[in-house]
């Protein structure tokens, strides 16, 4: 079951990603809250996205506050990033540090 108040803040965190890096490259997934198209490049319409980002919404969390490090989330399996385009790193560096 999803938790509202859970539900609400991956919404207006996705919805302040798709702000600062608008377009259709990458699938950013929260299951089981949310996902979103962002960051500029290919859009894309059919069958499985090139470029997918998954991870829970205690790690876009803890990214978005400064305190999660990419490298290490992908290395112990909380975030799952695949595609040429899936290395958001730059882009929850950038939101943490005008949050």
């Amino acid at each position: 079951m999803r938790d509202p108040e859970i539900l609400q803040r991956v919404k207006d965190a996705l919805a302040r990603i798709s702000e600062v890096a608008p377009g259709h490259a990458v699938e950013l997934r929260i299951p089981p809250y949310s996902a979103i198209q962002c960051v500029e490049g290919p859009k894309h319409t059919r069958g499985t996205p090139p470029n997918v980002v998954e991870m829970n919404a205690d790690v876009l969390f803890s990214l978005l506050a400064g305190t999660g490090d990419w490298q290490a989330l992908i290395s112990t399996g909380e975030i799952h990033a695949s595609g040429e385009r899936a290395d958001l790193s730059a882009l929850f560096t950038q939101l943490a540090k005008t949050k």
